[in-house]
């Protein structure tokens, strides 16, 4: 599925479910919390800090997708679309961080 018939899908499920699109502040704000809520389970599932037991029901998975649908809340609202935005950018760090990439000792 490209990511333009996700974005679609997304603003189908606002007309069909939502009343409207929270404004682009309130929207930032939700993302700021949903990728929070990634970085607790990971912190706590792959880092160092222990999981609470309260957390350990936490699906990354749905956390995940939390974040991917308000990012492309904000692509719909604004007007960008996300897919080629992502073609021309993976196309950039293609060019840009391949020798680089490399050519790094800590990679290898």
């Amino acid at each position: 599925m490209g990511i333009k018939i996700v974005q679609q899908e997304v603003d189908n499920w606002i007309k069909t479910h939502g009343v409207r699109y929270f404004n682009e502040l309130t929207n930032m704000a939700q993302l700021t919390e949903e990728v929070g809520e990634v970085a607790r389970i990971i912190a706590r599932r792959y880092g160092e800090q222990s999981e609470k037991e309260s957390d350990r029901s936490k699906d990354l998975g749905e956390e995940l997708a939390d974040v991917l649908f308000v990012v492309l809340c904000l692509a719909n609202q604004t007007g960008v679309d996300l897919e080629e935005a992502f073609y021309k950018k993976l196309e950039l760090k293609a060019q840009r961080d391949h020798d680089r990439h490399q050519n790094n000792q800590k990679l290898k």
